[in-house]
């Protein structure tokens, strides 16, 4: 998901028709690294949004609004001062360099109309906006850039700017198809890289689009090519330049289980349609990706402290674990000692004062084992010696099989909750999550505090079918889906043996069709901890079916009669409905 050179072309195509003869109307920095222009342009109003962050630089046009600081930075001031209500002759785009040069006419304090350029460079750590202009002399940068930082170009007032030529790679706007084939032909890398690495502005994604397009292994290298598979690699290179220049776009985002994978501004058609989601512009796509990138970073960053409690009390736990199965198995030979104590009731009466051991029929094997004997004790206190090891590793046993259950079941527990937070999507299903923890007793309820207002509520999808199924999203909501809102004949779907949400499907008495029990496999599936895999096993059953064990954690049931299926994880052709 790379912003590159493509990407950039069809956001200024969209710019230069839709800002292009307007005028600048106000001029925002609502953070450190970024820009907001709001133009009125044909009676109507858009807003450009530009940021450098070196994590995330990006460009494009947008009706949403930001607040802004309420001192505003020196960078904005100056930009007001020389471009408010300055008109836009042209947006453009240097080659296939992911820069955007907005070329800007204003009035000066004499009343003379200048000319400036706003460049924005997404150069992922080097990206910058920098203000100069008609003799490309640096007015100011969002990002100064001395000597000591880079040794290539200083980004500073008063100095020239210019863009740097650091990369050996060729402009595909400006070159032949002869030009592109000989370049491949001498490059001797997989043909992917040589597409990519071969060019200014082209991605990886792009570049296995190429071979794809192409019919050609992506990695296989251009010098062991025939001439047939060259010409079709540099064809298929070349058609799609043609629609760059043509100005041929279609901004599309690729799913893969629910999760953007892929974006670009011409088709993918490496995907499937069922995989593929189309949008009329590429602010569009950015717009609607990086919120969604953002919600998703979000959510991550608030459950850093819920991953961190769980997973400290998962590795103490799985550590406890490991040494009571090692001190439980210590307790195996603990019927060995019955038997010797036994062996030396029933036949010791022979055995010589001072012996170091006996041998004796194993009457439960029949075959001849021998004791070993203290010889300072007699055979009844010898007998006595192996009984008392029998009773004690006998005590051990029966407390350490209790006491293994228990943790067995703590670390199943956390690795549930673990899973809920992989399922979490917004704030409110962390606040459950956070309850959860709290009752079990991983965090303590600050003194005063009150219990949060419980908001976050099941999945609600709809079959092909039309029958309503619901998924928890954590341990609380899987115990209420499952004893207080299915009923008897509802079917209760789970991923085997694993952490995962309960899946219940609403039968209201009617009948399930194939597909329905699929689709609620797949559910299962995805919502568990074997999320992407191709196979999972699927158990299923009525919930009147299922109990749940007096004592046992949040989320945990049993059952003893169950159908199964073997299912993929991919829900794309599911509809997810209202949240109950």
């Amino acid at each position: 998901m790379a912003f590159d050179g493509i990407t950039i072309a069809g956001i200024v195509k969209e710019m230069d028709e839709k800002i292009t003869g307007g005028r600048i109307y106000k001029i925002a920095q609502p953070e450190k690294d970024e820009l907001l222009l709001t133009i009125k342009n044909n009676g109507g109003q858009v807003r450009v949004l530009m940021s450098a962050d070196a994590s995330l630089p990006l460009i494009y046009m947008t009706d949403a609004n930001k607040p802004s600081p309420m001192t505003a930075p020196n960078f904005c001031m100056l930009l007001r001062k020389h471009l408010q209500n300055g008109r836009i002759i042209s947006v453009t785009q240097p080659g296939l360099e992911r820069i955007v040069k907005l070329e800007l006419e204003h009035l000066n304090e004499m009343g003379d109309i200048c000319r400036k350029y706003l460049v924005i460079e997404l150069m992922g750590k080097h990206s910058n906006i920098i203000f100069y202009d008609d003799k490309n002399m640096i007015i100011d940068s969002i990002k100064h850039i001395s000597g000591m930082v880079s040794s290539v170009r200083e980004v500073l007032p008063g100095r020239e700017y210019f863009i740097p030529q650091t990369q050996d790679k060729l402009d595909p706007m400006q070159v032949t198809r002869e030009v592109i084939e000989e370049s491949f032909r001498k490059n001797s890398t997989p043909a992917f890289k040589a597409v990519y690495l071969g060019f200014t502005g082209i991605s990886p994604c792009i570049a296995h689009e190429v071979c794809y397009r192409a019919r050609v292994d992506s990695d296989k290298p251009t010098g062991d090519m025939t001439v047939e598979e060259l010409a079709a690699l540099s064809g298929a290179f070349w058609n799609i330049l043609q629609d760059i220049k043509a100005g041929n776009f279609s901004p599309n985002v690729v799913y893969e289980n629910k999760q953007p994978k892929e974006y670009a501004a011409i088709r993918l058609t490496s995907y499937t349609e069922k995989q593929t989601v189309c949008y009329e512009s590429m602010s569009e796509l950015l717009e609607h990706y990086y919120a969604e990138k953002n919600l998703v970073t979000r959510i991550r960053q608030r459950s850093v402290d819920l991953r961190r409690i769980v997973q400290t009390a998962l590795e103490r736990n799985i550590k406890k674990y490991d040494l009571q199965i090692k001190q439980l198995q210590d307790t195996d030979k603990r019927e060995k000692y019955r038997v010797y104590g036994e062996l030396l009731n029933a036949y010791g009466y022979g055995v010589e004062q001072g012996a170091k051991s006996m041998e004796a029929l194993n009457y439960y094997t029949n075959e001849m084992i021998t004791i070993p004997l203290d010889p300072t004790l007699s055979t009844g206190e010898n007998a006595k010696k192996y009984f008392d090891k029998y009773q004690k590793l006998k005590r051990t046993y029966e407390a350490l099989t209790t006491l293994t259950q228990e943790t067995k079941a703590e670390i199943d527990h956390l690795q549930s909750v673990n899973t809920s937070l992989d399922i979490a999507l917004r704030e409110e299903d962390l606040v459950q999550i956070k309850e959860e923890l709290i009752e079990s007793g991983y965090i303590r309820r600050k003194g005063g505090t009150k219990k949060e207002k419980i908001t976050s509520k099941p999945f609600h999808y709809i079959s092909s079918d039309g029958f309503d199924i619901y998924v928890g999203k954590n341990n609380l909501q899987n115990e209420e889906l499952t004893f207080k809102f299915a009923t008897g004949n509802d079917w209760w779907f789970h991923a085997k043996g694993i952490p995962g949400s309960h899946v219940i499907v609403k039968t209201n008495g009617a009948e399930m069709t194939d597909r329905a029990y699929e689709e609620a496999g797949k559910l299962a599936a995805y919502y568990s901890q074997s999320r992407g895999q191709e196979k999972v096993e699927i158990d299923y059953v009525q919930k009147k079916n299922v109990k749940k064990p007096n004592g046992s954690k949040p989320g945990f049931v049993v059952y003893y009669t169950n159908y199964s299926l073997i299912i993929d994880s991919d829900i794309s052709v599911l509809r997810l409905a209202e949240e109950k």
